[in-house]
C-alpha cells in the first residue's frame, strides 16, 4: 500500500504541473460554466486527463469517480468495493482569482471509507498524503524529506480553539456556531481558507475545527478526510457520525464538522438545534 501511495503522490504532482502551466500563463483564464453553475477551466481538464490516465495505468480494475468525468449511475457505483475519488482541481474559483489556495485531491475509498488520500498544493509544491491503510500521514514540501504528521490532542487542556472557515461560504449558521463556541473557549481564532486546505490545516495541527454548514461534494473532502483520520481526527456529520462515501445517488455531503481530535467531546459545544 505504501508503494501505491507513493505512485499516486507522483501522479498528483504531475497533475499540479499541468495546472501551473495554465496558472502561470499571463493570458486571461478561459472559464466555462458547467450545468451545476460551477466553473471549469483548461487546467481542470488537463489535470483530470493526467490523473485518469495514470490511475488506470496503475490498476485498471479500480474504478474512478472524478468531478470532471462522466458520473456513472448509482446502480453501477453501489457495486464498487474500492474506487478512486478525484477532484483534479479543488478550488477552481481560487485558481481563477490566482490566490494559490487550490489543490489536487485523490482519495481511495474502500467500503464507503476514505483509506488513502493525497492533497497536492501546486503553487507551493506541498503534498499532504496518508491514510488509515498505511496508519500514518505526512507533509512534503518540494523535494524535501516528508515530515510525519502527529496526533493532535491540543484541546485536552486548553482555553483556545482554532477554527478554520470557508473563504466563500460562511453564513448565519456558522456565525451562530462561532458565538456558541465563544461561550466555551475564552480565545477563538478564526482563519479563512479555500479548497481542501482547510482540512489539511487540521491534519498538520494548525487548526482544531472546521465546521462546514454549506454544500460540498464528496470529491471535495475525501482525500483530506483520509489524511485527517490517520492522525486521529475525522469528519463527522452534525449527528456526530463519521462521514461516509458512495452511500446514495447524489454525491453531495451533508453539513459536517471536521475535527483534529476525535476524542474531544464536540457535542458539548453545541446547543440543541444549533446546526
Amino acid at each position: 500500500m505504501h508503494s501505491l501511495l507513493d505512485s499516486v503522490v507522483a501522479i498528483s504532482r504531475t497533475a499540479g504541473e499541468e495546472i501551473l502551466s495554465v496558472y502561470n500563463d499571463n493570458r486571461p483564464i478561459d472559464v466555462t460554466v458547467k450545468d451545476d453553475n460551477s466553473p471549469l477551466t483548461l487546467a481542470d481538464s488537463r489535470a483530470n486527463a493526467v490523473i485518469v490516465e495514470q490511475l488506470q495505468a496503475l490498476d485498471d480494475s479500480i474504478p474512478i469517480l472524478s468531478e470532471e468525468s462522466v458520473r456513472p449511475d448509482f446502480s453501477v457505483r453501489e457495486t464498487w468495493q474500492r474506487y478512486w475519488l478525484v477532484d483534479p482541481l479543488d478550488g477552481t474559483k481560487e485558481f481563477i482569482n490566482r490566490n494559490g489556495e487550490f489543490t489536487v485531491n485523490i482519495a481511495l475509498i474502500d467500503a464507503g471509507d476514505p483509506v488513502l488520500g493525497i492533497v497536492h498544493v501546486p503553487v507551493s509544491s506541498t503534498s499532504y498524503f496518508g491514510g488509515t491503510a498505511v496508519s500514518a500521514a505526512w507533509k512534503r514540501v518540494g523535494d524535501e524529506e516528508p515530515v510525519r504528521l502527529s496526533t493532535n490532542d491540543h484541546l485536552a487542556n486548553a482555553d483556545k480553539l482554532r477554527l478554520v472557515a470557508s473563504r466563500r461560504h460562511r453564513g448565519e449558521l456558522l456565525d451562530r456556531l462561532i458565538k456558541q463556541i465563544e461561550t466555551r473557549f475564552s480565545d477563538v481564532a478564526v482563519v479563512s481558507m479555500g479548497s481542501s486546505l482547510k482540512l489539511c490545516l487540521l491534519a498538520e495541527g494548525s487548526a482544531d475545527l472546521y465546521p462546514r454548514l454549506a454544500p460540498t461534494s464528496e470529491w471535495d473532502t475525501a482525500a483530506a478526510h483520509a489524511i485527517l483520520c490517520a492522525i486521529g481526527g475525522d469528519v463527522l456529520t452534525t449527528e456526530f457520525q463519521p462521514l461516509r462515501y458512495n452511500q446514495k445517488d447524489d454525491i453531495l455531503n451533508p453539513h459536517f464538522l471536521a475535527v483534529a481530535n476525535v476524542n474531544f467531546d464536540w457535542s458539548s459545544l453545541l446547543a440543541p438545534g444549533l446546526i
